[in-house]
């Protein structure tokens, strides 16, 4: 049997960082005004019921305000708000300053051009570690198909590349 070293947590980082993920900024609407954060760690967990999950850092100063709120929106980043990305991920600072937003159905932030948003109420959290585990019941969602999704890579932002379509090998 083969013995294994343990995983150290950079290693973790360098090896799971060539999954290519997508960017959305988690936000909702409070009584002191809008909040929000970027998150990596956004995925569709079911469909019947709708549940999306993601996973804020238990660091996150943002999330208990989120959860307090009760209901949140996921807005899925595309390719030319990288800008969004940097300014919702910072600490201490007016992260909608400048930001054009428009309110979900259940109230909060949508934020403008998102490639999609969707609009959810919690459903669930569980231990993740270092992370909390969200899971969102899904109430209301929409798209726009003209955009390309902004992608992290191997650390850094990366986009789509099409592929070629009927290419012979």
């Amino acid at each position: 049997m083969t013995s294994h070293l343990p995983v150290t947590p950079q290693q973790l980082r360098n090896v799971l960082g060539h999954f290519a993920t997508g960017l959305t900024v988690i936000t909702a609407a409070t009584p002191q005004g809008p909040i929000g954060f970027t998150c990596q760690s956004f995925a569709s967990l079911s469909l019947e019921p709708a549940l999306v999950t993601f996973s804020p850092s238990r660091t996150s100063s943002t999330w208990p305000l989120l959860r307090a709120a009760g209901r949140f929106t996921v807005n899925i980043l595309p390719a030319e708000h990288q800008h969004l990305s940097v300014q919702f991920a910072r600490s201490g600072a007016d992260k909608f300053a400048g930001v054009g937003h428009s309110p979900s159905p259940l109230g909060n932030p949508v934020l403008d051009q998102a490639l999609a948003w969707v609009d959810c109420e919690l459903h669930q959290e569980y231990d993740g570690g270092d992370h909390t585990i969200v899971v969102g019941s899904v109430r209301a969602l929409d798209a726009r198909a003209e955009a390309e999704p902004l992608l992290f890579y191997k650390g850094a932002y990366a986009r789509v590349q099409p592929a070629l379509v009927g290419a012979v090998a």
